[in-house]
């Protein structure tokens, strides 16, 4: 793995999502209600030896999962991000681990995309190869950028111990935005506590009904960028109004958003334009977001 070879890789122990136990409690109540069901209309033998037997296969199948849960933080972790049966897909964490050397902490969690249900003849291989890739990349060009500041930071008079103190954080991870029926829409973000110079965020927005990644223009219409444009001026008056600072255009403000432009699909269906810190607005204002309507 490069740079990463040979650093103290760990699990952090993870709690089992509430979510999960009420989900597992529910099936266990199902199989009781089918049980008692089998009983009222089984007055032989032989139906009791099948409802003994499905109490004890029953019976070990809870033991295995939740032994799963509570020796895999990652086996919890999954399970706990299941969708609700009738999805067609979801994203699990394909890769999780944590290295710390020369007091430089690596964190990295891999995103992938799952396929649920059979022949939707939706493809996602090049897909979540090139997030494998973009994430090790990104933590490999991230350790080398630390390790070189440590060794200009030690040839120019600092001490390991005053080195330590600073912390040196790299993360790379995910978040949902949207898993549902029709879209599929995440981030994969990299980012260095020392450093706003290098960190980077991918938005990945996928149409469940035809395979393809979405564009705005796709969910806007051909005037995507004058309908976006107007929306977002629009709110920045707003949100003016309301006490929020942004820069000017003369600044480096927003002037029009640009073909490649981020942005990622809410549960309402609609895009959310993103922008990074500093690009509109002060960097207290962090990542600056927009939901547009209009179009389609």
């Amino acid at each position: 793995m490069g740079k990463l070879e040979g650093m103290k890789q760990r699990y952090d122990q993870i709690t089992i999502p509430e979510e999960l136990n009420i989900r597992i409690q529910q099936e266990i109540q199902r199989s009781r209600k089918q049980q008692e069901e089998v009983r009222k209309d089984a007055g032989s033998r032989r139906f009791r030896r099948i409802i003994r037997s499905m109490e004890a296969m029953a019976a070990a199948a809870c033991i295995l999962f939740t032994a799963a849960l509570n020796t895999s933080p990652v086996f919890a972790k999954e399970a706990g991000e299941l969708p609700v049966i009738g999805g067609l897909a979801r994203i699990l964490t394909f890769r999780f681990y944590e290295t710390e050397k020369d007091d430089i902490a690596v964190s990295v969690e891999i995103p992938t995309i799952d396929i649920i249900a059979e022949d939707t003849g939706i493809r996602v291989d090049a897909i979540n190869q090139e997030i494998l890739t973009r994430c090790n990349q990104y933590a490999e060009d991230a350790v080398l950028r630390a390790e070189e500041y440590r060794t200009a930071f030690l040839e120019t008079g600092g001490t390991p111990e005053e080195w330590a103190e600073h912390h040196i954080q790299i993360s790379v991870g995910y978040e949902i935005k949207q898993q549902g029926n029709d879209y599929l829409s995440f981030v994969v973000r990299g980012t260095e506590n020392w450093t706003n110079a290098y960190s980077e965020s991918r938005y990945y927005n996928l149409d469940l009904n035809t395979g393809k990644a979405v564009t705005l223009k796709d969910m806007l219409g051909g005037d995507y960028m004058e309908i976006a444009d107007k929306s977002i001026r629009e709110q920045i008056a707003e949100r003016q109004n309301a006490g929020e600072t942004f820069f000017a255009a003369e600044e480096g403000g927003f002037t029009g958003i640009t073909e490649d432009v981020k942005f990622y699909i809410n549960e309402n269906n609609r895009p959310v334009i993103v922008f990074e810190k500093y690009e509109i607005a002060p960097g207290s204002s962090g990542e600056v977001e927009f939901e547009i309507t209009g179009g389609n």
